[in-house]
C-alpha cells in the first residue's frame, strides 16, 4: 500500500534529505492519503450515481432525454475528476495529455462538449445520443490506456472477431 501511495503521489523513491522550498510547500498543502481516497470514492460514486440516474430518466416522456444527457455527461465529468484526487490535478492533466492517450482524451472532451451543445443549443437529440455513445467509447478507450496491454488485447480481440466473421461470410 505504501508503494502505491508513493507512486500516485509522485514520489519515485528519491530520498533527498534536504527538500527544496517547492517540495516543502507542496507537502504542507496536499491532502492526506486518507482524504484523497475518500475524495476519489465520493466523486466516483457521485459520477456513477449520476450516470445510472441518467439512464433511468431516459424513458421519461418529454424531459427524459435532457435529463439523461445532462446527468450522464455530468457523471462522466465527475468520474474523470475523481482520479485527480489520487494523483493530484497537475499530474493527472499531464497524464491525460500523454501521447498514448492524447487522442482518446481529446475525443472524450470534445464529445462531452458536443453532447451538451447538441442537446441545448442545436436541440438535435439524435445527435446528442450519438455523442453520448462516442463519449462511452472514448472514455472506455481512455480508461484502458491506464491498464498495461489492455488496448492491445482489445485490438487483437476485435481483429480476431473480424477474421472469424469474414470466414463465416465466405463459407
Amino acid at each position: 500500500m505504501d508503494k502505491l501511495r508513493a507512486v500516485l503521489s509522485g514520489q519515485d523513491g528519491n530520498t533527498d534529505s534536504t527538500p527544496n522550498i517547492i517540495e516543502t510547500v507542496n507537502e504542507a498543502s496536499t491532502l492526506s492519503w486518507r482524504t484523497r481516497v475518500r475524495g476519489f470514492a465520493i466523486c466516483m460514486g457521485f459520477g456513477i450515481l449520476c450516470s445510472i440516474l441518467g439512464v433511468c430518466f431516459l424513458f421519461l416522456p418529454k424531459v427524459g432525454m435532457i435529463l439523461f444527457i445532462v446527468l450522464y455527461t455530468f457523471g462522466n465529468i465527475c468520474s474523470l475528476f475523481s482520479t485527480m484526487f489520487l494523483m493530484g490535478p497537475m499530474k493527472q492533466l499531464k497524464r491525460m495529455f500523454d501521447k498514448t492517450r492524447l487522442v482518446a482524451t481529446v475525443v472524450m472532451l470534445v464529445c462531452l462538449v458536443l453532447t451538451l451543445c447538441a442537446a441545448f443549443w442545436w436541440k438535435i437529440f439524435a445527435l446528442a445520443l450519438l455523442f453520448v455513445i462516442l463519449q462511452v467509447i472514448a472514455f472506455t478507450w481512455y480508461g484502458l490506456s491506464y491498464i498495461p496491454f489492455a488496448r492491445d488485447a482489445i485490438i487483437k480481440f476485435f481483429s480476431m472477431m473480424g477474421k472469424m466473421c469474414l470466414n463465416c461470410v465466405k463459407n
